[in-house]
């Protein structure tokens, strides 16, 4: 019960501090710092989320690899693509930032 009240509360905010950012350019000064704000945030949490699952993943993969050093090989591969696919989102996550900041 708690989660979803939570839950409802941070879309709530979400919401509230994205209006600002949909308004026509000239009409709202505050819009420019909600922006900012966004690409912030958008950075910081695509590079938190990039860094914890690349450290997981790297993770699980090294404990695989001492468990069974025969399937080094087959194990490497599949984790730098995975890695690769992983820091590829947060570099997506950059694009938009810069494609937020534009718009001030």
């Amino acid at each position: 019960m708690f989660n979803k009240i939570k839950t409802l509360a941070i879309a709530a905010v979400v919401m509230g501090v994205a209006q600002p950012a949909f308004a026509a350019p000239g009409n709202n000064p505050a819009a420019a710092g909600f922006i900012a704000l966004a690409a912030g945030l958008c950075i910081a949490l695509a590079a938190i989320g990039a860094a914890y699952g690349q450290g997981k993943a790297v993770a699980a993969a090294m404990e695989s690899i001492g468990r069974n050093p025969n399937c080094a090989d087959k194990i490497q591969t599949p984790m730098i693509i995975g890695l690769a696919l992983m820091e590829a989102l947060a570099i997506y996550a950059l694009v938009i930032a810069f494609f937020l900041q534009g718009k001030i």
